[in-house]
């Protein structure tokens, strides 16, 4: 009763089977083609790169268990192999033309395909993969996939099956004469190379699908149609992404007669009878990769771009390009071949290239820097000090190297900026790999032992501030009680900065016993804080879902504060008002109360402010920036402070914040401190966080006698805070397809960045200025790839962009209240996004398809109260009176 067109008869129909069971004698004919396509997320598959290999297949039965007829073994064997385009190209652009299969994949490859593998079945699933053990990965992947096809559940419901994608969650859905296999990708264990960025904005979110449908007749199989599509997208900007589709089809097109099965009780003695030779070796894929036989040096490499990382071009769009390229290249270098490179290189250049070879990430490229820099000799302090600050930037920084930064700081450090920036950097290595679950490792318990132990014997100002600036990064939970005690009781620089690491914590840390703590501060109940510390504590408790008591408190303080901090309070309400903050529901209620609502409260005058806005809102992300600004009674800046946060639905990310900060130069103009704040020694200087990290502070002056000397020698030049190259976006994942290829998608952006600032003074007309200038260009890449050893198969995707951000406060304290102008501005800036797919054979032979845009975004001075603008008109109106230079 044997139908030709049926392959696999089921347990419906002959009573003892749970899975598919071939017939005696017969000899299965398929059509078979496996295909891959990458392109655009949203475009079709028409245009796309990609390639399709199609045989036939020829399937017979070995052998059936006497004892267990869901026992059986089935040959498989592919013939006339062809491989051709995926699309139809003209003549032109097909790189198939003229060339034969064996041409194309080569003759062993070729032989190696065709050799026939067999499979185990065991009610269904494949108990054993038998086939030939020095034989080429790719092909023997390509079998592996053709093999996965014939492994099928007859019932509904969910398993653990392990196929050429490795062993994942899979569930079965039958229905009438359709079986339907859902494979969970995200669930596989396989062995495969990748890694993510640290902070989920900078990353790439992925999707990934496989869907296996068999199509039964009158109860037996027809077709097997698989179909697996992975998609990845940059997530702050969804417009830079890929798909990878990947399909598989077998046909039965004809059932011949065939050969007997071979007589024998155990498997063992039919794969013996059949061929020696056959081994049984994993139905999972075996990582494969092809090897670049035409790829430049890492030296000749890094001479092809090495004008473009010249410290002056280091604003431009192509010296982060460089920079990506360069250390996509040093990641395939050994320690030698990376040292030859640093070596030879001169003054100018090397911050660049240590910039670059820490970024890599790779153990031989940490070897390779630690090697070459010496803490001991404090003359090349410039390079130590890039290559810890690129360590603070790491995209997936590992357990090693936290190990060798501990080591060192234990060590003798020539430079003492340098041994402050090493525990800084390892605060935030500790709270990277504790974000990745890696608390408990070894080297990460001995660097928070280490600052918590050091801190609590510290008994200079210097090393207490050292420690806590590396709290900041790491913010630990274990950290708040010792961040508590030195908010409430230190010294002014010393309290504020334990505030500000406390204003770094997710609100939910914040708990009880902090928020008595920063209502003691602001309201000074226990001892006089400054002003700078005070208005911290009132941003936690604001920022921390306060109770209507607490605002209520705040508000009824206002009017009751030194002059300029009035006006700052009042600003700060006004802004959560204003932005919908989260706590503004609780400041309308309690604002309801005229007490706390009057005119009085609400009239006070002073220059100080805070304000937040937009700079995008859009699909993918969102930024704002932010401006509070603190002066002292007799108008001298205290604090200004400029903020960019970017977030989406579910992250929040700090890109940058800019801090200048001055006390006690009451004195240069012969004006009276206020209160608690007499007897501060002179001082001003910038504090930065870049993207999360906080950067070790820089001292504009310190005493009056150095504040006079600089006044006295000012070039009136911003001074330098942050200069390199920062690795943004970190993403490689390989993938196996189901199909027997390996894939690859790699997004990296690269970020060329010059932060710098200033601060003067003119005695002669009384005005003040600070100047924080940020320049920057972003480049990113992405390729997405499949690498099937005899062609490629891609799509490049690039985004560049140049932009400049100024922030300026010019401040006339000749009268009182004086006048405050404060401009934000961004420069025209020019961006270009490109987009390439490409198939290309190893003999050069290459297709390419390109597509280009390129625009520019209008410069923009950014919006603040209408009150600064009527402030700014009245400053360069009378500037324009009196021209002249300063000092």
């Amino acid at each position: 009763l044997v139908n030709s067109k049926m392959l696999f008869v089921f347990a419906s129909q002959t009573g003892h089977t749970t899975g598919p069971s071939l017939n005696n004698d017969k000899l299965y004919k398929f059509a078979y083609s496996a295909e891959v396509y990458v392109d655009r997320v949203k475009a079709s598959l028409q245009k796309s790169a990609g390639y399709r290999i199609s045989s036939g297949v020829d399937v017979n039965l070995l052998w059936r268990n006497p004892d267990n007829d869901d026992d059986q073994l089935i040959k498989i064997t592919m013939k006339d192999v062809q491989v051709e385009n995926v699309n139809e190209r003209p003549a032109a652009k097909n790189i198939f033309k003229g060339k034969s299969t064996e041409k194309i994949i080569g003759k062993e490859y070729l032989e190696a395909l065709q050799r026939p593998i067999v499979l185990e079945l065991v009610r269904g699933k494949v108990k054993t993969f038998y086939s030939y053990q020095n034989e080429p990965g790719f092909t023997q992947n390509i079998k592996r996939g053709l093999a996965s096809l014939f492994q099928v559940q007859l019932h509904s419901g969910s398993s653990r099956e392990v196929d050429v994608s490795g062993k994942c969650n899979t569930t079965y859905h039958v229905r009438q004469d359709q079986v339907t296999k859902i494979k969970d990708l995200d669930s596989c264990e396989i062995e495969k190379k990748g890694f993510t960025s640290h902070n989920r904005i900078l990353d790439v979110g992925t999707k990934a699908t496989s869907a296996t449908v068999y199509v039964l007749e009158d109860s037996f199989i027809k077709t097997i149609k698989a179909e697996e599509n992975f998609v990845f997208l940059l997530n702050y900007r969804r417009k830079t992404g890929a798909k990878i589709v990947s399909k598989q089809r077998l046909e039965l097109k004809s059932v011949q007669a065939g050969l007997g099965l071979i007589a024998a009780k155990q498997v063992a003695s039919v794969i013996k009878t059949l061929d020696p030779n056959y081994v049984a070796v994993p139905l999972e894929a075996e990582p494969v990769k092809s090897e670049c036989k035409k790829c430049p040096s890492l030296s000749e490499h890094w001479q092809s771009i090495r004008e473009h990382m010249h410290p002056d071009k280091l604003s431009k769009a192509e010296a982060a390009k460089s920079f990506l390229s360069f250390i996509q290249n040093i990641r395939k270098a050994t320690k030698e071949e990376i040292l030859k490179v640093i070596k030879s290189e001169k003054k100018e250049f090397l911050p660049q290239v240590v910039d670059a070879v820490t970024s890599a990430q790779t153990p031989e490229s940490l070897e390779a820097v630690l090697e070459f820099l010496d803490f001991k000799d404090a003359s090349t302090s410039i390079l130590q000090e890039r290559f810890l600050y690129a360590c603070g930037f790491a995209s997936h920084p590992s357990e090693a190297l936290l190990k060798s930064l501990t080591e060192k700081f234990k060590g003798d450090v020539a430079s003492e900026e340098i041994r402050e920036t090493l525990v800084i950097v390892m605060g935030a290595l500790i709270r990277k790999l504790c974000d990745r679950g890696g608390c408990k490792l070894p080297a990460v318990v001995e660097a928070k032992r280490l600052i918590l132990n050091r801190l609590e014997k510290a008994s200079k100002d210097d090393n207490v501030q050292m420690y806590l600036l590396a709290l900041k990064n790491a913010l630990l939970p274990e950290a708040i009680p010792m961040l508590l005690k030195y908010s409430e009781s230190g010294e002014g620089p010393i309290s504020s900065l334990a505030a500000t690491a406390l204003q770094r914590y997710d609100p939910s840390f914040l708990t009880k016993e902090v928020k008595e703590t920063m209502n003691r501060i602001y309201h000074q109940t226990r001892r006089v804080h400054e002003k700078t510390v005070r208005t911290t504590a009132a941003a936690i408790i604001l920022n921390s879902d306060p109770s209507y008591m607490e605002v209520k408190n705040i508000l009824l303080s206002i009017g009751e504060l030194p002059m300029e901090m009035n006006k700052y309070m009042l600003s700060m309400i006004q802004d959560i008002l204003h932005f919908e903050m989260p706590s503004s529901k609780t400041v309308r209620q309690v604002l309801k109360d005229m007490r706390t609502h009057n005119y009085d409260r609400f009239s006070k005058m002073g220059s100080s402010s805070a304000y937040t806005g937009y700079i995008t809102r859009g699909p993918d992300v969102s930024s704002t920036y932010s401006l509070d600004i603190l002066y002292s009674g007799s108008g001298i800046l205290r604090r200004s402070n400029v903020n960019i946060h970017v977030f989406d639905r579910n992250t929040e990310l700090h890109a940058i914040q800019v801090v200048i900060e001055a006390q006690g130069l009451e004195s240069i103009i012969a004006a009276t401190p206020d209160e608690g704040e007499e007897n501060l020694d002179s001082f001003a200087g910038m504090s930065a966080i870049l993207f999360d990290f906080q950067l070790r502070p820089v001292t504009f002056f310190q005493g009056y006698g150095d504040l006079m000397s600089k006044m006295l020698s000012a070039t009136g030049d911003p001074m330098n805070v942050v200069k390199g190259l920062v690795l943004l976006t970190d993403y490689l994942q390989e993938i196996q397809l189901q199909s027997g290829p390996t894939a690859s998608a790699e997004f990296l952006g690269g970020l060329a960045i010059d932060i710098s600032g200033g601060m003067e003074f003119s005695l002669w007309y009384r005005e003040s200025k600070t100047n924080v200038k940020n320049r920057v260009a972003v480049f990113i890449a992405g390729n997405t790839e499949v690498d099937s050893f005899f062609m490629k198969s891609g799509m490049e995707t690039t985004f560049e962009a140049e932009t400049a951000l100024d922030f300026i406060s010019t401040v006339q304290f000749s009268q009182y209240p004086f006048l405050v102008c404060m401009q934000m501005d961004r420069v025209e800036s020019p961006f270009r996004a490109h987009m390439t797919k490409y198939e290309s054979l190893p003999s050069g032979r290459r297709y390419t398809a390109r597509r280009g845009k390129a625009a520019t975004l209008a410069g923009n001075e950014y919006p603040l109260h209408q009150e600064n603008s009527n402030m700014c008109k009245k400053v360069f109106g009378a500037k324009s009176d009196s021209a002249g230079s300063w000092f």
